[in-house]
């Protein structure tokens, strides 16, 4: 049998077809399966190696930590210098009221400890999000996911929880004294690059603070430059009372957190003692990996090409069967006329080396998602083996 044969077998699967490519190796923007064949990475797992895969000084980092030591007591008992230094750097480079870090193991464990956070400290039950968001897979996360059709097979699931439309002015009414929270990706991600209006995201802060509902910004998927500045929320000049991170958090490692005011954070703290915990939350090695790589992304010339990019990868992306594209920064939708359509071609593009997939709840858009560091040649030479498969098919 074949590796891949014991992968169908063995691990569990998310869907009836997986890709099931058998990578051996990545490094930088680059890919090698088992039989050395080459693919350019325009996912970089789901916004995750922002700095590439197996960046030199992270790969040392998470070296280094093993050195010191691993897992050594459930999160939050002891003092672990790895977390404490990533806590300090992240902060300050955050606004000033999102000052305390809750770690996590993962961006869907960031959403759930976001939920209970926002419970508690306001003493309210109601939650609000958003259709065509993600915010993750597990039960709460799943709970204020906004699309049934990824949900209806697991109710009953949280109660007082409403979706309501995204860049909807009306819809901002639903929003009331007996909210908790409000949910909403900066820039919705899966539903292909939904760019919020700027009057509505004001209007939105604005709701929050009328009725003292906390604002949740979800960027998860689209923080740590990916959008072409640090945090996506800086474009829109506004800021969140709770803000979700996971993804790049960890520099390839899994991490998550969420990440507020220390005087709400606080309340986690006290009646009841231990209000949220986890085992595996700011593991030291993932905060090791996670620190080395946010400070490549600030020390290196990363952050001011990426909408040099975005347009060189739209300028060679010009073709009859495109039917737009939406994007900023370094996440991008190619749409097509269907999903058929995208299957194919995604399928083909991969075939010839070029690595990417759909998105969740726009299943006609082809993702592109590169590292934030692939080079202008790999995206030259990417674009011309799209439009080779558009021009075949």
């Amino acid at each position: 049998m074949t590796q891949r044969s014991f992968f169908l077998q063995h691990v569990g699967q998310t869907s009836d077809n997986p890709l099931a490519l058998n990578i051996v190796k990545a490094s930088g923007a680059k890919m090698w399966d088992d039989t050395g064949k080459e693919f350019i990475d325009l996912i970089a797992g789901i916004s995750v190696c922002n700095i590439g895969h197996r960046h030199p000084k992270v790969v040392e980092a998470i070296k280094k930590q093993c050195e010191d030591y691993l897992h050594i007591m459930v999160y939050g008992e002891l003092v672990e210098n790895p977390q404490v230094n990533y806590a300090k750097l992240l902060t300050s480079k955050l606004p000033a009221n999102l000052n305390s870090v809750f770690y996590t193991a993962s961006g869907s464990e960031a959403t759930e400890g976001a939920m209970k956070l926002a419970k508690r400290y306001t003493g309210r039950s109601k939650i609000i999000s958003f259709k065509n968001s993600y915010h993750g897979s597990t039960q709460g996360s799943l709970s204020i996911m906004g699309s049934e059709f990824w949900k209806q097979q697991y109710r009953p699931l949280l109660p007082d929880v409403m979706q309501i439309k995204y860049n909807s002015f009306e819809d901002l009414n639903f929003i009331d004294e007996n909210t908790a929270a409000v949910f909403a990706e900066t820039i919705q991600a899966e539903a292909g690059v939904n760019v919020p209006q700027q009057e509505w995201i004001s209007a939105l802060r604005e709701k929050c603070n009328q009725t003292k509902a906390l604002l949740v910004l979800d960027e998860i998927q689209c923080g740590f430059g990916r959008n072409g500045t640090l945090w996506a929320f800086e474009q829109f000049n506004i800021v969140p009372d709770i803000l979700l991170l996971g993804k790049a958090l960890g520099g390839g490692m899994p991490l998550g957190a969420f990440i507020s005011d220390k005087k709400i954070m606080d309340c986690l703290s006290v009646n009841p003692v231990l209000g949220h915990i986890n085992t595996f939350g700011g593991h030291p090695v993932s905060c090791a990996a996670g620190l080395a790589a946010l400070n490549v992304l600030l020390e290196d010339d990363i952050l001011p090409h990426i909408f040099y990019k975005e347009q060189l990868f739209k300028e060679n992306l010009q073709h009859v069967k495109i039917k737009r594209i939406s994007s900023r920064g370094l996440m991008m939708a190619i749409w097509f006329e269907d999903f058929k359509t995208n299957k194919t071609i995604i399928d083909k593009v991969i075939e010839r080396g070029v690595f990417t997939d759909w998105f969740l709840f726009a299943a006609e858009a082809f993702r592109i998602v590169p590292p934030l560091n692939i080079t202008e040649q790999e995206i030259v030479t990417a674009c011309y083996v799209i439009k080779e498969v558009l021009n075949e098919i």
